[in-house]
């Protein structure tokens, strides 16, 4: 995994220069200042808008990877955040028909519940649910071992309540909050579990973003993108800004 990201970063580095921010903005700052689908935006040379949700993107953007990356971007550590950049030129062509929008969502769910569920159930002390979510083989059969994994851990989380246990309620919580995330078969509520789940398991945030690009591999890629044309777009959008911020009133 090391070796991997480690290639990844010298591939990209004509645009690692971009800092990716949660939330939504109407200008690129001068070091950037974007979520990762605004950063998709300027690389492709697309009209610039804030993107607030998958609404806001452009059409040619798949509406299931958009959503899933922009709730990782909203909700990522700002040291983790940068895992996102290399889907910078991966989403702006990237749309399908419904089939293939329905598979990545799917496999955006089903996956969350088989990998990053059962870390924070067996920190829970759900050993048997966490087994059941790794095992599920289908998306039906994931939802419905989520429903009773956020059923399970929601009542641990009373009892440790009731108790005054409050760090196994905490994590009790989280593992609720998470499961019951993943029982809704939807792009977006499935970064949350991924957030939920980074509480007690930081490398919640690798896995999610190797299920989005599992995710952007099905059905149509996004057409290719020159990373120096998408440097040079980036760059100008950062200086464009700051011209417009010194400039005299």
């Amino acid at each position: 995994m090391i070796r991997r990201e480690a290639l990844l970063s010298a591939l990209f580095d004509p645009i690692l220069n971009w800092r990716l921010l949660p939330g939504s903005h109407p200008f690129p700052g001068p070091d950037g200042g974007t979520c990762i689908n605004e950063a998709a935006l300027v690389a492709a040379g697309l009209p610039y808008r804030a993107i607030r949700s998958s609404a806001d993107c452009p059409p040619c953007f798949s509406v299931p990877l958009a959503a899933y990356a922009l709730g990782l971007n909203d909700a990522m550590p700002d040291d983790e955040r940068p895992r996102l950049m290399v889907f910078v030129l991966r989403l702006a062509g990237s749309a399908d028909d419904a089939a293939i929008e329905d598979a990545r969502t799917a496999h955006l769910v089903l996956e969350g519940v088989r990998r990053l569920l059962p870390p924070v159930l067996e920190r829970a002390g759900l050993r048997p649910h966490a087994a059941a979510c790794r095992s599920a083989d289908d998306l039906g059969r994931a939802v419905t071992v989520a429903r009773h994994a956020a059923w399970a851990a929601g009542s641990l989380a009373e009892a440790a309540g009731r108790e005054g246990a409050w760090a196994r309620g905490a994590t009790a919580a989280a593992a609720a909050r998470a499961a019951r995330s993943a029982t809704e078969i939807d792009a977006r509520t499935a970064a949350d579990a991924a957030e939920a789940a980074a509480l007690f398991w930081p490398g919640a945030w690798a896995e999610a973003v190797a299920i989005l690009d599992e995710a952007a591999r099905i059905g149509r890629q996004a057409p290719a993108l020159g990373l120096d044309d998408a440097a040079i777009r980036l760059e100008a959008a950062k200086a464009a800004r700051h011209g417009q911020a010194h400039a005299p009133v």
